[in-house]
């Protein structure tokens, strides 16, 4: 019987090696599969993305509240710099993508191209326009927490790329981020209960990106009160129904984002007792989830499902960061990855206009 089994180990590992699937090695528990990586030539393939819907005007979806005839106006005028990408939050992940690739592949194909988009967009008028949006009668709550997350997540990533126009466009946001930033302190202390859904309201993915800004500058004002609110929305969760995820068109997972939101703001051994009774099954070896299945991309609302793949990607490698004893979800983040890396470009807009920065981002948790 062992003898059949090694065969059959052999046998799959050749077949593997002689097809383009991306199974490498099988184990008596666990199929291995490739880690995917953002090469030089990857980053071009995504450099399309943004390149393609950050000056793509419509369609476009305001999300805005109306307060008489004069707020009609076109998504241009309105967001000079976050016009394109059907909507302001993905407008704002695509300069995230860029910028992101920019810092870590300078030879970028497009790298002229993209440069020069950035420098015009992330204009001193055009920010200060962003921002007195946000003064309007009826738009203080605008994009909270979801596009909020993304935009300092915007401004931590010109804050490490080392550029001389990074720090000409980082200069230029300070206004809008100076304003997002005030308005997470002004909001969290009203927030009486965490918002758990699996898309943009969800409160864990908004104060996990919020946090990694404030600790990359060094805000402790934010970053205190992120801890504090964290801790009393989650700190006594027990045993999350991660069987019920997904819903039928999350792209984040309450469950995993909780988690890593978690990982931030506890200590090692904090995280590890709160882990055990929050995801026991995460220990297991041979714990796995199901990547979520799209049964079509061109629905705007299915292809969120991609996006599940990614976030729970980035989720897994958070936790499994610096702990040994998680090192196997890193398996799995490649496998939720790889099943939906292929299909993202070449895609229709309904998931090109922003799943490529959930993959960059995706890509870039791996280590």
């Amino acid at each position: 019987m062992k003898q059949a089994y090694l065969l059959l180990v052999c046998i799959l590992i050749y077949n593997c090696k002689n097809t383009s699937e991306q199974v490498l090695v099988l184990t008596e528990d666990i199929v291995i599969v490739e880690t995917p990586t953002l090469n030089l030539a990857q980053a071009n393939r995504l450099a399309e993305l943004p390149l393609a819907c950050v000056g793509t005007e419509y369609p476009n979806k305001l999300g805005q509240t109306l307060g008489g005839n004069d707020d009609l106006k076109g998504p241009k005028e309105l967001h000079p710099t976050f016009y394109g990408c059907f909507d302001w939050h993905s407008a704002v992940h695509g300069h995230w993508s860029m910028v992101s690739l920019l810092r870590q592949f300078p030879n970028l194909e497009k790298s002229t191209e993209m440069k020069e988009w950035l420098l015009q967009s992330i204009s001193q008028e055009n920010i200060e326009k962003e921002v007195a949006y946000f003064y309007g009668e009826y738009n203080t709550s605008y994009e909270r927490t979801y596009g909020w997350a993304w935009l300092l997540k915007l401004a931590e990533e010109l804050h490490y790329w080392d550029d001389e126009l990074a720090r000409e466009l980082e200069t230029n946001l300070q206004p809008l981020t100076i304003l997002i930033v005030e308005k997470y302190i002004e909001f969290l202390p009203k927030l009486n209960y965490p918002i758990r859904v699996g898309e943009h309201p969800n409160t864990a993915f908004g104060l996990s990106f919020a946090y990694d800004y404030a600790v990359s500058v060094n805000h402790t004002e934010l970053k205190r009160l992120i801890e504090i609110r964290a801790k009393e929305f989650y700190l006594n969760d027990q045993d999350c129904p991660l069987g019920w995820e997904p819903s039928g068109f999350d792209f984040l997972s309450p469950c995993l984002e909780e988690a890593a939101l978690m990982k931030r703001v506890l200590s090692k051994d904090e995280f590890r007792y709160w882990i055990k009774n929050f995801l026991p099954q995460l220990k297991d070896k041979s714990f796995t989830v199901e990547t979520g299945k799209v049964s079509d991309r061109t629905d705007g609302k299915l292809v969120h499902l991609d996006g599940v793949n990614f976030s729970r990607a980035w989720s897994l490698n958070y936790i499994a960061k610096d702990l040994p004893e998680f090192a196997h979800l890193k398996n799995l983040a490649n496998a939720h990855i790889n099943y939906s890396l292929p299909s993202i470009v070449g895609d229709s807009y309904e998931g090109g206009h922003w799943l490529g920065s959930f993959a960059i981002y995706a890509l870039n948790s791996i280590e």
